[in-house]
């Protein structure tokens, strides 16, 4: 035990976090060698202290060089359907997204039969990435009806998608979808700011409105780095 009755290693874990409270993301911090000679303590002991906060990605290690502070993540309550904005907005982050592409076109076999459309139907597209506080958090590309071609006329740069549906009676009220882990390939690199390989997490969501029709077919693809995803389950 340390000194006032606290475990070694959640002294440790206290320093460490203090430390990072004045530093910036990618900054070094002391090397397992330097907290062991500062506390006293074993490598196994620094290890112990270490886990939550890697796991956290507080901190990140990198093999033969070093431990560094890593990038704040955002917390993302999972099982209540909110938007990107709406989720930014709890955690007082700035939203803001670049069109990459909003535009009708031919949907795929996929898109129209989870939209409900006819064969062969069209679809609009919309895909953005979506930014919190500057930093590039998701790829996300919506296909809806071709009803909502309206949408093409609507400032979604600035504004949400969601609200706009709302606005025009179409307000999104419930969800069923899937997420999974995968790898940041060239194009997720890029439009991220990740390394080519870094893990993403990817989230497919069928949405769809009080009367019970589909609306919107999304896949976003998170930098996986910046966020946790909470699940409550009852």
């Amino acid at each position: 035990m340390a000194r006032g009755g606290m475990p070694r290693h959640e002294a440790v874990e206290r320093h460490i976090r203090s430390r990072i409270a004045g530093l910036r993301p990618g900054d070094p911090l002391e090397s397992d060698a330097e907290l062991c000679e500062l506390f006293r303590v074993s490598r196994m002991t620094v290890r112990q202290a270490t886990q939550r906060l890697v796991a956290e990605g507080a901190i990140y290690r990198v093999s033969g060089v070093g431990t560094f502070v890593g990038e704040p993540r955002v917390h993302r309550q999972m099982g209540r359907l909110r938007s990107f904005t709406e989720e930014m907005a709890l955690r007082g982050m700035t939203v803001s997204s670049e069109v990459l592409a909003a535009r009708l076109r031919p949907g795929t076999p996929d898109e129209v039969a989870e939209l409900r459309l006819p064969p062969k139907s069209n679809v609009v597209q919309v895909r953005r990435i979506r930014r919190a506080g500057g930093e590039p958090m998701a790829i996300e590309d919506v296909a809806l009806p071709p009803h909502c071609a309206w949408l093409l006329d609507v400032d979604l740069a600035e504004g949400s998608l969601h609200r706009a549906l709302t606005d025009h009676g179409l307000a999104p009220v419930r969800a069923t979808g899937t997420q999974v882990a995968a790898i940041a390939d060239a194009e997720d690199a890029r439009l991220l700011h990740i390394a080519p390989g870094a893990p993403v997490f990817v989230e497919r969501r069928l949405v769809g409105t009080a009367s019970g029709d589909p609306i919107e077919r999304t896949e976003s693809r998170y930098a996986g780095a910046r966020f946790v995803f909470h699940i409550e389950l009852t």
